[in-house]
C-alpha cells in the first residue's frame, strides 16, 4: 500500500471535520494547511487555484485532489482500510448504512444550509425569518426521522458501531446547535449527539 501523504485544507467548524474525524479514527497521518477563511474568499487567489468554489475541506493525497467531504471519507476508508466505520455489503445493516451516510448532504443540506444562513450568516438586515422559521419546522422533521427511524434505540445508526453514517450526520447536527436550534431536539437525539462527540477521536478532529 501507498504511504498517505495527505494534506487538508481545514477550518474550524467546517465539513473539513468530517476527514479530519476519519483520519483520527484510523490513525492516518494527515498536514494541515489553513486558508485565510474570509467570508467571499476564503484562501484568496492561492486557494482558488486548489478550490474555483473557495470551500473547505479540499483534500490532497499526492497528486490526488478531492472537494467533497462525504467523498473524502469513502476515500480514506476505501484506500487505507479495512476500517469499522464501513459497513460491508455482506452485513445486515448496510442498506441502513448507506442511506444515512447521504441523508445528512442530501435531506438534510437545504433547511440547515437556510438556517445558518437566516439566523447567522447573513448581515441582519438580508435575513428572512420566515425562511429561518420554515428551515427550522424542516429541521424538526429529519431529526424526528432520525430518532425514529434511524435510532430506533440504537446506540449508533448502523452496524452497532461508530461508522461514516454517523460522522455524516452528526456533523450537521453540530450545524444546528451552533445555531441553537437544537436545543427542543428529541432527547434521544441529543443523547446520541452527546454520546458520539465525546468520543476522543471527535475531539482531536475539533479541537483546533
Amino acid at each position: 500500500m501507498t504511504a498517505p501523504d495527505i494534506t487538508l485544507y481545514y477550518a474550524p467548524l467546517t465539513r473539513a471535520i468530517r476527514p479530519r474525524w476519519v483520519m483520527e479514527e484510523m490513525g492516518i497521518s494527515y498536514r494541515l494547511e489553513r486558508p485565510d477563511f474570509k467570508h467571499g474568499n476564503v484562501g484568496g487567489d492561492t486557494f482558488r487555484d486548489i478550490n474555483p468554489l473557495q470551500k473547505i475541506p479540499a483534500m490532497r493525497d499526492g497528486n490526488m485532489l478531492m472537494l467533497e467531504s462525504l467523498a473524502m471519507m469513502q476515500y480514506l476508508t476505501g484506500k487505507y482500510g479495512p476500517t469499522d466505520l464501513v459497513v460491508t455489503p455482506d452485513e445486515p445493516d448496510y442498506a441502513r448504512y448507506l442511506e444515512w451516510l447521504h441523508f445528512g448532504e442530501a435531506s438534510m443540506v437545504m433547511a440547515n444550509s437556510l438556517m445558518l444562513a437566516h439566523t447567522m450568516l447573513l448581515p441582519e438586515d438580508k435575513r428572512n425569518p420566515d425562511l429561518a422559521r420554515w428551515a427550522k419546522s424542516e429541521f424538526d422533521k429529519q431529526a424526528r426521522v432520525i430518532t425514529d427511524r434511524g435510532l430506533e434505540g440504537r446506540e449508533w445508526l448502523a452496524g452497532g458501531r461508530l461508522t461514516l453514517a454517523d460522522m455524516s450526520i452528526v456533523y450537521i447536527l453540530l450545524l444546528v446547535k451552533l445555531v441553537k436550534q437544537f436545543g427542543d431536539a428529541p432527547d434521544e437525539l441529543k443523547a446520541y449527539f452527546g454520546r458520539v462527540t465525546a468520543l476522543d477521536s471527535w475531539k482531536r478532529a475539533t479541537a483546533d
